[in-house]
């Protein structure tokens, strides 16, 4: 049987294969902790968990001062691609890293299918 761990991880590959596009994926808990990851070996764990907690308490902060309601996701657009957070119920977020070119409405279709499969897991 696989542990939680495995289970995660298998979404995020499921999510890569799915979603060309989306180059690297992983859960983060709110706190900034790495729960399981997809992510290629010249990306950094300790990073994307860092900067995911950052950007969801920084858009958690903004949705809640302008009055915008529950946190739902984040984006930050770059030259060179895209990184989205999508939160996982109220306990861990999906971080991914998309392409430059990726086409933004399929990453967020296959991004909230996932995060609805890990719901169970976190």
């Amino acid at each position: 049987m696989a542990s939680r761990t495995e289970e995660m991880v298998r979404h995020l590959k499921a999510l890569s294969m799915n979603t060309p596009d989306i180059e690297a994926s992983a859960v983060v808990s709110v706190d900034g902790l790495i729960m399981a990851s997809a992510l290629p070996s010249d990306v950094e764990e300790d990073r994307v968990s860092a900067m995911s907690a950052a950007m969801l308490s920084l858009g958690e902060r903004i949705a809640n001062e302008l009055r915008r309601g529950q946190l739902d996701q984040v984006f930050v657009r770059g030259e060179d691609g895209y990184v989205i957070l999508m939160a996982i119920g109220e306990e861990a977020v999906l971080t991914a890293l998309a392409q430059s070119r990726a086409k933004l409405g399929l990453v967020f279709l296959d991004m909230r299918r996932t995060a609805n499969e890990l719901i169970n897991l976190v």
